[in-house]
């Protein structure tokens, strides 16, 4: 029951050339950064990212990134990291965008055994009629575009509505960071950084998480838990400075009200 390990490095030891990963965090907010490290030192590539964005250059993501890991991305947004947006155009990377509710749902789908299910969203679009463009060639050209979709029609509140069936998503390794945890895997998440990591932790098959405090069995009250232990395989418990060690996107300030 005991699921701690020794470090990130043998944490990720077993994460194969072309794995997919399904990776928490929003923005910068609540990314296992110090597994993606190990991940980096490692040395794995053409590895396939599930995560609402690619971090931004040099940070999260960005960082497998930048020394040209990753073939593919399953994401909803591209953000502020240009090196994502050249690699896409100059096609060095496949990316699958995706609506960010359906991004959600299919990772909570994959961890819930439900292989695939309709939702309204793209429904009259190209997410649902196919030719969004996933890859180009050096020149600019589409040579891999999504394939049509399942559509069906369904009545609810008394009017009919088209929608569109998504597939779940099930990922080699879910990788995620949480503010607390303890030895069996039960994860706490603070705030805002609880955005796609239970997900990320549901619909991974192997998966580890980076915790800021790691303390034992029975001190997080079952009603405080956000992640069960049984979603989750492996925990690295990180060092103060780790743990410490966070980016801001974008800082914006403004002045001190007078008399303050």
């Amino acid at each position: 029951m005991d699921k701690v390990v020794a470090s990130a490095a043998e944490a990720v030891a077993d994460v194969a050339d072309g794995s997919t990963l399904a990776v928490g965090g929003f923005g910068l907010c609540g990314v296992p950064s110090v597994l993606i490290d190990a991940l980096l030192d490692a040395g794995v590539k053409e590895l396939e990212a599930v995560s609402n964005n690619c971090g931004v250059d040099e940070w999260g993501l960005g960082r497998l990134l930048m020394e040209k890991r990753l073939r593919r991305m399953i994401s909803s947004y591209v953000g502020e990291n240009k090196e994502f947006a050249r690699q896409y155009l100059s096609g060095e990377l496949e990316v699958e965008l995706t609506p960010q509710g359906t991004l959600a749902e299919r990772m909570r789908a994959g961890g819930s055994g439900i292989p695939a299910f309709f939702t309204a969203t793209g429904g009259g679009t190209q997410v649902a009629e196919g030719g969004l463009p996933w890859r180009y060639d050096a020149e600019g050209n589409v040579i891999v575009s999504s394939p049509p979709k399942e559509t069906r029609d369904f009545v609810t509140n008394g009017e009919s509505r088209e929608y569109v069936l998504e597939e779940a998503i099930i990922a080699d390794f879910g990788l995620v960071r949480a503010w607390m945890g303890d030895r069996h895997g039960n994860l706490v998440y603070r705030e805002s950084a609880r955005n796609f990591n239970p997900l990320a932790a549901m619909c991974g098959l192997m998966t580890i998480a980076e915790v800021e405090h790691l303390v034992e069995p029975g001190e997080i009250k079952p009603e405080d838990v956000h992640t069960p232990g049984v979603y989750v395989q492996r925990v690295v418990a990180l060092t103060e400075e780790q743990a410490a060690d966070k980016k801001i996107e974008k800082r914006t300030t403004r002045p001190r009200p007078e008399g303050a």
